[in-house]
């Protein structure tokens, strides 16, 4: 959660705080119902915040889940980045660490809001053009960092690729965006483990 800011009279502004407390709560709320099934309503009552307030933050429910997608790609981007320069680790072991924390965390009954792509990447993509720019702007961090994480591997010799590590990489993301859903499915981790096994072969690890 976002610190108070102090003005330079040693006020404290909330107002950061309060956006972030939003944001976070709609990601979690989001995650385990789906973005049509939420109202703003629910999302101020269960953080304390009165309905009032919420237009000096956004100007509509779409603006609001646009900025709780932005903010969550902002976390998930850092987290991967963190994972990916573990000093101690190859780069295929790092490509594999992250892939491990996707299964951990997406695989969690209610994702804790950390799935939230994959609970409104279909929903939204035809509700919402700022939403699915949002989400394609995302996916494409994702996509790059994994290309940028391969193309590593291939140059310090952990890494074995059969094809660009461009395509590589989209092929990656897109098998555990697919095993993320069947997860859902069945309400079991065959998929990620499928999904684990054929990203060690993809990268030769």
């Amino acid at each position: 959660m976002a610190t108070c800011l102090a003005d330079p009279d040693g006020r404290t502004d909330t107002r950061t705080d309060t956006r972030t407390t939003l944001l976070e709560a709609a990601q979690r709320t989001f995650a385990h119902k789906g973005y049509s099934a939420v109202g703003i309503n629910e999302v101020l009552v269960s953080v304390g915040v009165p309905k009032g307030s919420f237009y000096h933050y956004f100007s509509s429910k779409d603006a609001f889940g646009e900025a709780v997608l932005k903010h969550y790609y902002e976390q998930y981007l850092a987290d991967m980045d963190q994972i990916l320069a573990s000093p101690d680790l190859d780069w295929a072991q790092r490509i594999l660490a992250y892939f491990d924390s996707w299964r951990l965390t997406q695989s969690l009954d209610d994702c804790q809001g950390r799935c939230l792509a994959v609970k409104l990447g279909a929903e939204v993509a035809d509700m919402s053009e700022a939403m699915r720019a949002t989400l394609k702007d995302g996916t494409t961090g994702i996509v790059d960092r994994l290309e940028q994480a391969l193309d590593a591997g291939a140059e310090d010799g952990s890494v074995t690729l059969g094809d660009e590590a461009g395509t590589v990489a989209r092929s990656l993301y897109e098998l555990w965006m697919g095993a993320s859903i069947l997860a859902k499915v069945y309400r079991n981790l065959t998929s990620m483990d499928n999904a684990m096994t054929t990203t060690r072969r993809l990268i030769g690890a």
